[in-house]
């Protein structure tokens, strides 16, 4: 489909621009005493083209006009002496105190030394003086401009004189200074919540507060909740907030079912994990009398519930998202909504807005219409029921649920010869004892019935968004896509190189182009081979992330040019604001200012990212706990990962990941060969790569660090 403008394109032009700018004033600042032309300098950088040769005419006429270079005659230029150059950007600092601030249009990192990070911390964003030497760059913080975050965790180490709290995140370089009043009533050996509250001298401790004491480490609770406050999350509602959704009428009333379409006659259920509970989405399915099908998926009125201002919309967008913890979920809205008002429990009159379609026999679409309406839920299903009656067994709407599995396989059919890639992964579960202790690890595979619902709230969420798009008119109004922009072209050329080296040949991937047909074609070559899981790993780490926007440049991975989320507004808060936009333009009102959208959609794709990594720190800690008393055994396992320091190893059989240091292994003594992403022996030459099996032996396993180290087995 064509667009009348390309902003990937754009912006790839200039990114290429800021790149070749860069590489110019390199050049230049190595001997910077010495005027080039044009010619030499793209000799310099290997640039035959002529094109080229015009743009970095352009680009030194365009420093010139900076200030920055100055023309001696004509067609020569020179780098005018610069004072420090100032700019902003992300700090990450070692824990040695070692820094380094990504800056954008800069291809290296800059370094800054440790006495020159000031009061900056990981992932601060700083304002730093850039010096020049011999073609080097460093850098200085002059100061931090954000924080990237407000709280930090904590071992409380308590004496008679002094109290510190030693952070748990090992990229936080520094202790904290705790004054006895700041104490708020912890105990030595306690995990805390600081909060810093003056930093004056870098070269000292910063002073802080204690705000929340967690309880002792290695405790259950005290561990998940420890996990939410390093992300800043919160896993407690205020009494206020709780107050307010118990004081919302749960009854429906005649003039608000008036106001709806009416389905509660129509056969409607859900289907969910069988530890689910809030159910924000069900399927209904009527057959016409031409023969085509009725599908509707309805979705809970969250929005219906939620009034834009009030006390439950603000801790809803404070929240921004569930999060989903290994023993637990953390919901975005209280539990009188997320498992009461809002969820769509079976024999219960429920508010919903829903996409109802109608298909052919073949899945193909004949009509669909948008809309708040009114649903009773005939049963819920779990995924498990679900599955069981598409392999054979019998049981209320069998008929349905094989009718809705039947179309969602050609629904999913025509998305994959479309372009859609499949990324489907393993999912790590754990088995818990009362106290969250793990018994066990397994792994939970997207079986069909979990594809059912999946294809169907794929389709909801896309003839949504196309809906509004309106791409055949033009009339686009101001919403809120879930985007995925083109992936990076270094990293599809390192996975390239990678695949190579299993024996799977690929063209050279262009990220507009072929990129997608291609992956596609690798997905479904290793699919059931040892590899299969770390080339998939590989080719995500390929992808850009997927987050929110009201600037729609499609979707890559999923292929479509529109797509929003529709389908989860009980964990989600960009569906309710998808809610609210779609039921204003329902009402025929004009479209919404896009500036305070676009800032919810920055906000919530922020903390989904921190949702993410919550969720995975969780999964970490209680794979660490269930080997903690498995010190000496060996296991079977895939590399997964390979770097300057080490190679990273998932057990088969549980799926635990740990780290064989290369210093450690005794045999020979080896090297990281990034150009083929492998590990090789300097006297043997022995090779090991993503992908490879391998015996290993658990060594350590520190809960506090999350972390699991592994000796090779050989």
């Amino acid at each position: 489909m064509g667009r009348k403008n390309n902003p990937r394109g754009a912006k790839k032009a200039e990114s290429f621009k800021r790149e070749l700018r860069r590489e110019i004033m390199n050049l230049m600042a190595t001997q910077p005493h010495e005027p080039m032309n044009h010619k030499q300098i793209a000799g310099s950088l290997s640039i035959k083209d002529a094109g080229m040769r015009v743009l970095i005419y352009e680009l030194l006429l365009e420093a010139v006009s900076k200030g920055e270079m100055k023309q001696i005659s004509r067609g020569k230029f020179k780098l005018i002496k610069q004072k420090n150059e100032v700019i902003e950007g992300k700090i990450e600092i070692t824990q040695t105190g070692r820094g380094f601030v990504i800056l954008e249009g800069y291809e290296e990192d800059i370094p800054v030394r440790k006495v020159d990070t000031g009061g900056a911390f990981w992932g601060d964003m700083v304002e730093i003086a850039i010096s020049r030497h011999k073609g080097k760059l460093t850098g200085r913080v002059l100061k931090v401009t954000h924080r990237a975050r407000e709280q930090y965790v904590g071992i409380l180490e308590l004496s008679t004189n002094h109290a510190f709290v030693v952070a748990t995140d090992r990229r936080i370089h520094t202790d904290f200074f705790i004054p006895r009043k700041k104490l708020n009533g912890a105990m030595d050996g306690d995990k805390v919540v600081v909060k810093m509250t003056d930093w004056k001298n870098p070269d000292d401790s910063p002073f802080g507060e204690i705000i929340a004491v967690l309880g002792k480490p290695g405790e259950n609770d005290t561990e998940m909740h420890s996990i939410m406050a390093e992300y800043e999350l919160p896993y407690e509602f205020p009494a206020e907030v709780e107050l307010a959704a118990e004081q919302i009428p749960t009854e429906i009333t005649k003039e608000e079912i008036a106001k709806r379409r009416d389905m509660r006659k129509t056969v409607t259920f859900t289907i969910d994990p069988d530890n689910a509970k809030d159910f924000d989405d069900a399927l209904s399915l009527k057959k016409l009398e031409n023969g085509n099908w009725e599908v509707g998926v309805h979705i809970a009125d969250v929005s219906h519930y939620l009034t834009p201002g009030s006390i439950l919309d603000d801790e809803a967008i404070n929240r921004a998202t569930s999060v989903y913890l290994v023993d637990r979920v953390v919901p975005m809205l209280p539990e009188v909504l997320s498992n009461g008002l809002c969820s769509l429990r079976p024999n219960e009159e429920k508010l919903c807005f829903s996409a109802v379609f109608e298909l052919d026999d073949n899945a193909n679409m004949v009509g669909e219409w948008f809309g708040r309406t009114v649903i009773l839920s005939d049963r819920r299903f779990t995924y498990e029921d679900a599955q069981e009656m598409i392999e054979g067994a019998e049981g209320d709407f069998k008929d349905e649920i094989l009718t809705l599995d039947r179309l969602s396989k050609l629904l999913r059919a025509e998305r994959f010869k479309e372009g859609s890639l499949d990324f489907s992964t393993e999912e790590v579960k754990f088995n818990l004892d009362e106290n969250g202790k793990p018994l066990g690890v397994y792994t939970k595979v997207m079986k069909d019935a979990n594809k059912l619902i999946e294809d169907f709230m794929l389709l909801a969420n896309r003839r949504v968004a196309r809906f509004i798009a309106k791409p055949e008119q033009g009339k686009a109004k101001t919403f809120v896509y879930r985007i995925h922009d083109l992936p990076n072209e270094q990293k599809l050329a390192e996975l390239k190189n990678f695949v190579a080296h299993l024996g799977y040949e690929l063209p050279t991937l262009e990220p507009g182009g072929n990129a997608k047909r291609e992956l596609n074609k690798l997905l479904a070559r290793v699919e059931g081979k040892a590899e299969a899981e770390s080339v998939k790993q590989l080719a995500i780490r390929t992808m850009a992330k997927a987050e929110y926007s009201t600037d729609n440049i499609g979707h890559f991975g999923l292929s479509f040019d529109y797509y929003s989320h529709f389908t989860s507004p009980i964990r989600r808060y960009p569906d309710v604001m998808v809610h609210r936009l779609l039921a204003l333009y329902l009402d025929g009102k004009p479209s919404a200012a896009p500036g305070e959208y676009q800032k919810l959609c920055k906000h919530a794709s922020m903390l989904e990212r921190k949702a993410s990594e919550a969720e995975r720190s969780s999964i970490k800690y209680k794979q660490v706990e269930f080997l903690v008393g498995r010190i000496g055994e060996q296991f079977e396992g895939t590399i997964t990962g390979v770097t300057g320091w080490g190679m990273y190893v998932e057990i088969n059989e549980n799926k635990c990941e740990g780290m064989v240091g290369l210093k450690n292994i005794s045999h020979d003594h080896f090297h990281f060969d990034q150009a083929e992403l492998a590990v090789v022996g300097s006297r043997t030459g022995e090779r090991y790569t993503l992908g490879d099996q391998v015996e290993i032996k658990v060594v350590g396993a520190n809960l506090e660090k999350k972390q699991l180290d592994f000796d090779l087995v050989v």
